[in-house]
């Protein structure tokens, strides 16, 4: 039997409400010694609110509260539970907790009432780990997708993946059983045509839970530059308001700022590094080094050059060391008497998106966040993305890979068996990445990101 648990719901500090869970057996008969109303709760049906006092163990009244009783397998956590709506305020709800302890229970770890969730089949893992997306959404497009990841969606599709892959393998495996037979039950023509779809299948699930990580966790983009090309206005214009110091004094952003702006429901998280140049100075090329670091971790470079100033050698080296990554290249200064042009940019960098702007008047910032959020999905696939993590993106890609190793055993003389064995580790992948089976680390370390009272 789990022992009981407890802890604040709600944000710590002064407001309307404070909302307090406890959760595990024996709950009701602990909170039937704590809260006093005209019949004990037990007695009140499930999931109906009751006004009544709460009474520590001295005997005095602390606060009057509304608290409402959740039956097991009906609850949450599926444990019986409670719930206590107190006074906000630091010192109602630690008063509360306190004699909950005092009466037998603990305080919850991080994560811990999903955690029995998910040990007590209330939700498999995608939809647990859905719950921290719903928690830290930053736009409603984030908290759409974190809800159709809740909802079971992704899981079930992932389960329909891994339907496909069992039965492939199984007919594999029976013609490995089987060689005497010509054809056997899938012909080698018709399981690379298979696996081809699956691989494209997977492709497709891939881009969406990219989109979805997108959504969750916002587009990491970096705005790069020599000094004094503009990169500390370009984030001013781009957040709307004065957040970086702008001088005409090469050098003076030494630190990197970071800052979040949602366009179209996308969080873009931009990252105005340090002007990229040799220096002498110490702190300045401290600044230099993390904004290269800053670089290599962005999801997309901006990188910004001076319309009204030639091409330079740092503009080109700049250029080449992002142009295998997803960049933009963004023309500042276009109020200014005009040097550089796209057509010119394109001669110089073909593969390169451009565009041109003011940060001074603001001309062309709304096209420059268009541009980014089309760079990273499509509507259709925002539309049907889910909120999925790193770990479980990885899984997919891994899944994919060892399918088209699959193929390529099948199509090789490198044999049947070693496509099995490849398909079985498509299947191990995809069932980690819905928690079958988990390790008791990986449930750590996902549960361990969760708030207390979650």
């Amino acid at each position: 039997m789990e022992d009981i648990i407890t802890a604040l719901a709600t944000a710590w500090g002064e407001g309307g409400i404070a909302i307090i869970r406890v959760s595990g057996e024996g709950s009701l008969s602990l909170a039937d010694k704590l809260f006093s109303a005209s019949s004990q709760l037990s007695e009140y049906p499930p999931r109906h609110m009751v006004l009544g006092k709460m009474i520590s163990a001295s005997g005095e009244i602390f606060d009057e509260v509304l608290a409402v009783r959740f039956e097991k397998n009906k609850s949450y956590t599926g444990e019986e539970s409670i719930e206590f709506h107190c006074h906000g305020g630091s010192v109602a709800a630690q008063k509360c907790i306190e004699e909950l302890c005092a009466l037998g229970a603990r305080i919850a770890m991080p994560g811990e009432f999903t955690r029995r969730a998910f040990t007590n089949g209330r939700m498999d893992l995608p939809q647990a780990e859905s719950v921290l997306g719903i928690i830290r959404a930053k736009s409603d497009r984030a908290l759409i997708a974190a809800n159709r990841t809740l909802q079971g969606k992704f899981s079930q599709e992932i389960r329909f993946f891994l339907d496909k892959l069992t039965n492939i393998a199984a007919k594999l495996e029976v013609d490995l059983d089987f060689p005497e037979e010509d054809e056997g039950l899938l012909p080698k023509k018709d399981a690379v045509q298979t696996l081809d779809s699956l691989v494209e299948e997977g492709d497709l699930l891939l881009k969406r839970c990219r989109c979805g990580m997108v959504l969750r966790e916002g587009i990491k983009t970096a705005i790069l530059g020599k000094p004094n090309v503009g990169k500390s206005s370009l984030l001013n214009a781009l957040l709307c308001e004065e957040r970086a110091i702008v001088t005409s004094v090469p050098g003076t952003t030494r630190d990197n700022i970071e800052e979040t702006v949602i366009h179209k429901g996308i969080p873009i998280k931009f990252i105005d590094t340090a002007g990229i140049r040799t220096t002498d100075d110490v702190v300045e090329s401290m600044g230099v080094l993390r904004s290269r670091r800053f670089i290599d971790e962005a999801d997309l470079c901006l990188l910004v050059l001076d319309a009204s100033q030639p091409i330079t050698d740092e503009d080109r080296t700049l250029w080449n060391d992002i142009k295998f990554k997803k960049h933009i290249v963004v023309l500042n200064k276009i109020d200014l008497p005009l040097y550089n042009n796209a057509k010119i940019l394109n001669q110089i960098s073909p593969i390169s998106g451009i565009v041109s702007l003011s940060s001074l008047s603001s001309e062309g910032i709304n096209e420059l966040k268009e541009y980014i959020v089309t760079k990273f999905a499509s509507a259709d696939e925002l539309g049907g993305s889910y909120a999925v993590t790193a770990r479980q993106v990885n899984g997919i890609q891994n899944a994919v890979s060892a399918l088209l190793s699959a193929k390529s055993a099948l199509e090789s003389t490198i044999g049947d068996d070693v496509a099995v064995s490849c398909i079985a580790d498509a299947r191990s992948n995809l069932a980690e990445v819905i928690g079958i089976d988990p390790t008791e680390d990986l449930i750590e370390r996902i549960f361990g990101d969760f708030c207390v009272g979650k």
